[in-house]
């Protein structure tokens, strides 16, 4: 199977062909267990659309210890908010960076300082 800057290439390549035939050309293929082809049309589709710099499927993100993400953060019983380390790593935060914090009626934007 063929990921990023070959899979581009590659469709270039194969663009007028049929869709099957284009799975079948990006190695998007496995075997059935009766031994006939199978065309694994939606991880082609996706790793297309990574290759072009959009994800799929924002909740289907898995934390530590294989949990799905729910994106939804609750106020402690001290009036913290926590964001968790699964969160903070997916945005590629880093102890010590700074943001600016914007409060607007139903909305809490972070937005990062000038220093950082």
């Amino acid at each position: 199977m063929l990921t990023g800057s070959d899979l581009l290439a590659k469709f270039k390549e194969v663009e007028g062909l049929s869709d099957s035939e284009q799975c079948r050309a990006c190695g998007y293929v496995s075997t059935k267990k009766n031994g006939e082809p199978r065309l694994n049309y939606t991880a082609y589709y996706k790793a297309l659309l990574e290759a072009k710099g959009m994800k799929m499927g924002g909740n289907s993100v898995v934390g530590k210890g294989g949990r799905k993400l729910s994106y939804v953060a609750t106020v402690q019983g001290n009036g913290n908010l926590l964001i968790g380390k699964a969160y903070t790593a997916l945005l590629d935060l880093k102890p010590g960076d700074e943001y600016n914090i914007k409060l607007s009626k139903k909305q809490i934007r972070l937005t990062p300082t000038e220093d950082s």
